[in-house]
C-alpha cells in the first residue's frame, strides 16, 4: 500500500459505506476499515469492500498480551486484507507475536498482510503525552523510539504524523513505511487532530502513504475532492 492515498471509511453501517463507495465505481481505492465499521458489521464488511476491488488497511490497533495478539492476527490474516496494525506500546514480544500470527494465518502462496506499529496518535499533544501518559521528553523523540522498536521487531513500518517522517527514515530506513493520518486540505478543519499536514506537505516530507477521512467522506463531492487530493499527493498539481 505504499504511495497510497487511503480513505478512512469511518461509517457505522454497511449501507452508508455502500452509498459512499458508489461515488468511486471507476476508481480502485485504498481504504481504511477501522473499529467503528468493523466492530459493528464484522468480517462481512471486508468481504464487501474486497468484492469492489479495493485494497484494505484494517485499522484495529491490537494491543494485548503476545499470545492473544498472535491468535487474533492469525484470524485476521484469513480475511485477505492488505495491511493491519498494532500498538507499538505493546512491546517487542507482542509485535513479534503479531507477525508470527500473520505468517501462520496466511495461506500458502499468498503474501502476508503488511503490519505496522502505531506510535503516538495524531490526536495526542505533547502536553497530554507528558502529563497523562507520564512519558517525558518530546513527542517526536517518543515516536522515533516506538518506530525503532517496531523496526527491531520486524514490522513493515509505523503510523506517525508527518512531523516525524524524516527522522524515522533517517534513523531506520527509507524502505521502512511511514503511514501518516491527519491529512487535510489547506485551511480545512482540524477536528480532533493536533499534528496535521496537507497532501502536498506529506509528499514533500517523504510520507509513504497518507490517510484521509472526513476531508473526503464529508465533502459535498467526495469523488472530486479525492481526485484533487490525490493529484496533490502525487505531485500532478499543487
Amino acid at each position: 500500500m505504499k504511495q497510497s492515498l487511503i480513505i478512512a471509511l469511518d461509517f457505522p453501517s454497511l449501507i452508508q459505506t455502500k452509498q459512499f463507495l458508489q461515488h468511486f465505481q471507476s476508481e480502485k481505492l485504498a481504504v481504511k476499515v477501522g473499529m467503528e465499521l468493523f466492530y459493528q458489521n464484522g468480517p462481512g464488511i471486508i468481504s464487501f469492500v474486497k468484492e469492489q476491488g479495493h485494497d484494505i488497511f484494517l485499522d484495529l490497533k491490537l494491543h494485548d498480551i503476545p499470545n492473544t495478539v498472535k491468535m487474533a492476527m492469525r484470524g485476521l490474516a484469513t480475511l485477505n486484507v492488505d495491511m493491519v496494525n498494532v500498538h507499538a506500546a505493546g512491546g517487542s514480544r507482542m509485535m513479534e507475536a503479531a507477525l508470527e500470527g500473520l505468517d501462520s494465518g496466511t495461506a500458502t502462496g499468498k503474501k502476508r498482510p503488511l503490519c505496522i506499529g502505531v506510535t503516538q496518535l495524531t490526536s495526542t499533544s505533547q502536553e497530554q503525552m507528558n502529563l497523562e501518559q507520564n512519558i517525558n521528553g518530546t513527542l517526536e523523540d517518543a515516536v522515533l523510539h516506538y518506530a525503532k522498536l517496531s523496526g527491531q521487531a520486524g514490522l513493515d513500518g509505523v503510523v506517525c504524523s508527518t512531523h516525524e517522517v524524516r527522522r524515522i527514515h533517517e534513523h531506520i530506513s527509507d524502505q521502512f513505511m511511514t503511514v501518516t493520518p491527519g491529512i487535510r486540505n489547506e485551511g480545512g478543519p482540524t477536528h480532533d487532530q493536533h499534528r496535521i499536514a496537507t497532501p502536498e506537505q506529506a509528499r514533500i516530507i517523504g510520507s509513504d502513504a497518507i490517510v484521509v477521512g472526513r476531508a473526503i467522506t464529508s465533502a459535498k463531492d467526495p469523488l472530486q475532492t479525492y481526485l484533487d487530493m490525490k493529484a496533490s499527493w502525487e505531485g500532478i498539481r499543487c
